[in-house]
């Protein structure tokens, strides 16, 4: 699968992105959890969808998806599970902040979007912080037809997440 958004490409996340895709994700805590290069491959096998956005050919973004039914230990993600039969969960998505606003977050989103109606999936979820803040996040999704459904408190309460979905049209 390879998508093109503008100037932006979305094919796999191969295994010589790990690297970059660690970094990026790490760069992007709180917003996102703090993995080590084993966890993001032990995620990345787990996923429905991996995908990278590359920009004039340089990686600038990863996303990760998640199924139902898989074993996966994310309080956010075993919620979602638990209320809805069928929804694409977007564990995680980040972008290179040099590379914002050039339509990077866009092209991996219509990435998840496609995915899930390939699969016949009706719904998309994910979550956004509340605390620490994420305004930008929060408008951006709200931006795509995101809804809030639910708020939880997870990680020893550090984090409160505002839990969204979106249907797939």
């Amino acid at each position: 699968m390879t998508a093109r958004s503008g100037a932006v490409v979305v094919d796999p996340l191969r295994d010589d992105d790990l690297d970059a895709a660690l970094a990026l994700n790490n760069a992007a805590v709180p917003h996102v959890n703090e993995l080590d290069i084993d966890r993001l491959t032990e995620l990345r096998s787990l996923g429905s969808l991996a995908v990278a956005a590359r920009l004039e050919g340089g990686f600038v973004g990863f996303a990760l998806v998640m199924a139902p039914g898989v074993p996966y230990d994310s309080p956010n993600y075993r919620w979602f599970n638990e209320r809805h039969d069928d929804v694409r969960y977007l564990d995680r998505i980040a972008v290179d902040p040099a590379a914002r606003r050039a339509g990077v977050g866009s092209a991996l989103y219509a990435a998840v979007f496609d995915h899930a109606r390939t699969e016949g999936c009706p719904l998309v979820g994910c979550e956004v912080n509340l605390e620490p803040p994420n305004p930008g996040s929060r408008a951006f999704h709200r931006s795509l037809g995101f809804e809030e459904v639910g708020r939880q408190t997870t990680y020893g309460d550090t984090v409160v997440v505002q839990l969204l979905l979106a249907e797939v049209d």
